[in-house]
């Protein structure tokens, strides 16, 4: 069964819920961010920011809901920090790319924008 909410019904509450479960760690970020959010909406009068937080944070459960590929791309990101050639970045930047494309695919965000 699916923790994770529909991204394309997902609130910020559904992600919220869903986000205590997964990384507790991570809620006082994600309301932080929430607020900034909300607030840049108001100032924009636009949905945009909150889309892009809730595409955002959407893309961190779907990614939390698997902890060995969660652990694999920190594990990633760190070589990448100290990669010793193009050619090793590239390839590890390979390899995030992968795994943040199939987040996005099972949170619904379509690759290469959004919605």
């Amino acid at each position: 069964m699916s923790t994770a909410p529909d991204p394309s019904a997902a609130t910020a509450e559904d992600l919220r819920a869903t986000l205590t479960r997964l990384a507790p760690e991570a809620v006082a970020t994600f309301d932080a961010e929430r607020a900034a959010a909300v607030s840049r909406s108001r100032e924009q009068l636009s949905s945009t920011p909150m889309r892009r937080f809730l595409h955002q944070w959407a893309l961190y459960v779907a990614i939390e809901r698997h902890p060995t590929q969660a652990a694999r791309l920190r594990a990633l990101e760190n070589q990448a920090a100290t990669a010793s050639s193009p050619a090793q970045a590239r390839e590890i930047a390979s390899k995030i790319g992968h795994i943040l494309d199939q987040a996005a695919i099972e949170a619904g965000i379509p690759l290469g924008g959004t919605r």
